[in-house]
């Protein structure tokens, strides 16, 4: 760990571009991520008719990044990309999302940002959904965390939500730590109830540095809002949804407010990936982008991106540089004052220049690997060029997004070396990947029993219907 004069200059570094002659001390950190919501819902991106006032004032007052995607389009994986700094095929969680029945989870050995940062005194919280481990040893609280309140996994793994006929074996705990405090809770309270103990976390920690994680399980479907916003959006009840997200985040940045923090707090807000498209009117909007959730297109993979750190990030300004997931890992670090062992791989690069504004500053990662659900590979991307891998007797395509936001236009034809050099350089990638590949943990230690009992409610006869 670096000392807190040497860690002081290297925010500085960022803070005036370079020059080192302001210095500010490391931040706190807010990391505020919600659950399927799509680039194109939230009214700072376009969205006509969903309000995202609180959120749209972060944008304001911070740092837009237009070309920021998620290491996967799926939950799982893109949570443990975004916590270590690392390729979800890396950590083994490339395939799929973890199930209630599930025994595997984020290995213990990997460094999350919460062990990074907790190891140099901040005090460290996660305050909704987890997605990566539920067994004896795979909890947030066995990865960095201090304090978990929240869901283990998506809250579609519900049995309220379910069809009595169907068969499904599973009820939805709400823990706090390693205990379940509640089966099946009223998910209309979610929102709100994360966000109460995500203040109280603030409150309590005013006085030294802390890394909020903020997971909402919303705007995945089932969707719920309290009876404060139900009804109140032109966009239905996702729209009820998101609005109430919207004002979660205007709580957080009042809390911080409140104690004099906003100047020493960075509050990053994102999505774990695209829009779940499958869901009729119950899901979200992808904006000017392909497709949306569980998919390769862009619209599973690009999303919301906003930072703030007011004096430190230029106000009002956009990134629209290439940026993923995986380079808050090390970027947070560096301006938290610690040191990365160097002995473990990381897939994300130190972005500061970018968060600052620097002049001339460019992205730092020169090829980014796309991956299909079920965790083979399925493209690359270098600058602005994007090629998908052909499957079976299919051909490759390849794509300029930076001309062709919607994919609509394969250029394999009149590109045809830059697509063969581009296929080559993903495969290369992909197999060094694959070589060093760490293994997932796994537990058979069962710390609660997820399925249903004999007698349980249906929704209506818990108040829901």
């Amino acid at each position: 760990m670096l000392n807190g004069i040497v860690a002081a200059l290297m925010v500085a570094g960022l803070a005036d571009g370079g020059s080192g002659a302001q210095e500010v001390p490391p931040p706190n950190i807010v990391l505020i991520l919600v659950d399927d919501l799509g680039y194109g819902d939230l009214s700072v991106n376009g969205h006509p008719t969903i309000r995202t006032p609180r959120i749209d004032a972060l944008a304001q007052e911070g740092r837009r990044f237009s070309q920021f995607v998620m290491a996967a389009s799926v939950c799982t994986p893109s949570r443990a990309a975004l916590l270590t700094g690392c390729y979800p095929r890396r950590l083994g969680l490339h395939e799929s999302v973890i199930f209630p029945e599930s025994s595997h989870g984020l290995h213990p050995d990997e460094v999350t940002l919460a062990e990074q940062l907790g190891a140099a005194g901040y005090a460290t919280g996660i305050f909704g959904k987890w997605h990566l481990g539920h067994r004896a040893g795979l909890l947030p609280t066995d990865q960095g965390f201090d304090e978990w309140f929240g869901l283990p996994y998506s809250n579609d793994m519900a049995q309220q939500q379910r069809p009595a006929v169907n068969g499904y074996a599973f009820r939805l705990p709400l823990m706090r730590d390693r205990e379940v405090i509640e089966w099946e809770p009223d998910q209309r309270q979610l929102t709100a109830r994360c966000t109460d103990e995500a203040v109280r976390f603030i409150d309590r920690n005013a006085e030294a540095p802390f890394f909020l994680y903020l997971s909402h399980p919303m705007p995945h479907v089932p969707l719920y809002a309290s009876a404060e916003f139900e009804g109140t959006s032109l966009r239905g009840r996702y729209g009820d949804v998101v609005e109430e997200l919207d004002a979660s985040v205007g709580r957080v940045v009042d809390a911080l407010e409140r104690h004099d923090l906003t100047r020493n707090t960075l509050v990053l807000f994102t999505s774990d990936n695209g829009p779940w498209l499958t869901q009729g009117d119950q899901g979200g909007s992808a904006g000017p982008f392909r497709d949306g959730k569980a998919t390769h297109w862009e619209g599973g993979h690009r999303v919301p991106m906003i930072a703030r750190w007011p004096g430190v990030i230029p106000a009002g300004s956009v990134c629209r540089e290439l940026v993923t997931c995986m380079d808050w890992f090390p970027t947070i670090a560096s301006l938290c004052g610690t040191e990365v062992d160097e002995e473990r791989v990381l897939d994300g690069h130190d972005i500061r220049p970018l968060l600052s504004g620097a002049e001339d500053a460019a992205s730092p990662t020169e090829s980014f690997l796309y991956y299909r659900r079920d965790g083979s590979l399925s493209g690359v991307r270098q600058g602005p060029w994007k090629l998908l891998l052909g499957e079976e007797d299919a051909p490759d395509r390849l794509f300029h997004l930076e001309r062709d936001i919607g994919e609509a236009w394969d250029l394999v034809a009149s590109e045809p070396e830059r697509a063969a050099a581009m296929h080559e350089l993903a495969l290369r990638r992909h197999a060094e990947i694959e070589a060093a590949g760490r293994p997932a943990g796994r537990s058979d230690e069962v710390l609660f029993d997820p399925r249903k009992p004999e007698s349980f409610p249906t929704r209506e006869e818990n108040g829901e219907g």
